[in-house]
């Protein structure tokens, strides 16, 4: 009856090099540990692998990539994508201002789902390679710091050769997803690919700001919030300045936030290693200085959807957005990686409830209310 409820897989982590294979459930371990009862096992029930020990236990699978084949995981840790959290905090940019587009227009449903979905894709793989870029830059950095010791690059799962060719389909596919921006209208909007392109040099720079500024957070705002213009010019075919700019804006305080959460996690390697950031300039103001970044993004997205005439849906969810900021303010330990690791995940909610207020709005503007 124990045995089906675990199976193994194999771990690129190893002692002296060698791979190991875990489980992928803990509960096997712990109720052993409570009943000592003895293991006789000899094989993975479902792949017939032979058991290895790491300290007298065995260890589960970090992440869901680990039940993937050996040669694939080191390209999909490379990309992040065993934490959509970055994700999804470059996405929600791009949803807001192709949901404002769509009521200031007032689009049929079928505007909005498509540019989601493209702009959905689009977000997956373009921060896959900002991830590549920043790991190919910080192959050396990572491997003083402790938190990032196991990336591929570090470690030697790939080299950054291998990494490279990796980027350049990482960037293909990324073109393809461009290039589809108007073509379901056949109408070709150069003003869209032209803007979604030249995000890439602020992308590319993003690592090198680590090494000479402390505000290298606010040059990764200037890219992750590139959606609040791109997801406009891919609706309208030309950006509405007047309500894109304070929604980028807001966006690019609300990256400070969570990003210095972020950092705050690595702030001691960090100055070990000589990478600076927004974590270590704020020191012990951290805090107030937080809460007026974050007053400013829920002051500068509200302008927007004034200049945009928005209804009370999307104030309701700005006001969400803005509780969900304070409460993390309030309860993260910034000197707790895993309290910042959880206020970095929580401040996505923020952008979440933004979304959803200007998604109530246009709802109701279909339903003629």
């Amino acid at each position: 009856m124990i045995l089906g409820r675990f199976s193994c897989t194999r771990s690129p982590i190893g002692i002296n090099g060698t791979t190991t294979k875990t489980w992928h459930s803990s509960r096997w371990r712990d109720l052993r540990v409570a009943r000592q009862l003895p293991l006789k096992v000899k094989n993975c029930v479902q792949c017939h692998i032979p058991i290895r020990y790491v300290s007298g236990q065995i260890t589960p699978p970090s992440t869901w990539v680990d039940c993937l084949p050996p040669k694939t995981r080191p390209y999909l840790y490379l990309t992040r994508i065993d934490k959509p959290i970055g994700t999804l905090l470059l996405f929600y940019p791009c949803a807001w201002s192709i949901t404002m587009a769509s009521y200031a227009l007032e689009a049929p449903f079928t505007t909005p789902l498509t540019y989601i979905s493209l702009f959905g894709v689009g977000a997956m793989v373009m921060r896959g390679a900002g991830c590549t870029i920043n790991d190919m830059w910080d192959k050396n950095l990572d491997k003083a710091v402790a938190r990032t010791q196991s990336r591929p690059l570090a470690r030697g799962d790939i080299t950054r050769r291998q990494a490279l060719v990796f980027l350049a389909g990482q960037l293909t596919t990324g073109l393809g997803v461009l290039l589809q921006l108007n073509w379901y209208r056949y109408v070709i909007s150069y003003h869209s690919i032209l803007l979604g392109a030249s995000s890439l040099s602020v992308v590319t720079i993003y690592p090198l700001m680590k090494r000479i500024t402390h505000w290298p957070q606010a040059v990764l705002g200037l890219a992750f919030n590139w959606g609040a213009l791109l997801g406009w010019s891919a609706v309208a075919g030309a950006v509405n300045w007047s309500v894109c700019l304070p929604l980028y804006a807001g966006g690019i305080c609300w990256t400070l936030v969570y990003d210095s959460i972020y950092a705050h996690q690595d702030k001691t390697d960090d100055v070990n290693v000589g990478i600076r950031s927004t974590a270590l300039l704020f020191g012990e103001q951290t805090r107030p200085i937080l809460g007026a970044l974050s007053a400013s993004t829920v002051s500068l997205i509200t302008y927007a959807g004034v200049l945009n005439a928005q209804g009370a849906s999307f104030y309701l969810g700005v006001g969400l957005g803005a509780v969900q900021l304070a409460r993390i303010l309030w309860r993260t330990d910034f000197d707790s990686r895993p309290s910042c690791w959880k206020g970095f995940v929580g401040c996505g909610w923020a952008g979440f409830w933004v979304w959803m207020g200007a998604l109530g709005d246009y709802s109701l503007m279909l339903l003629g209310l």
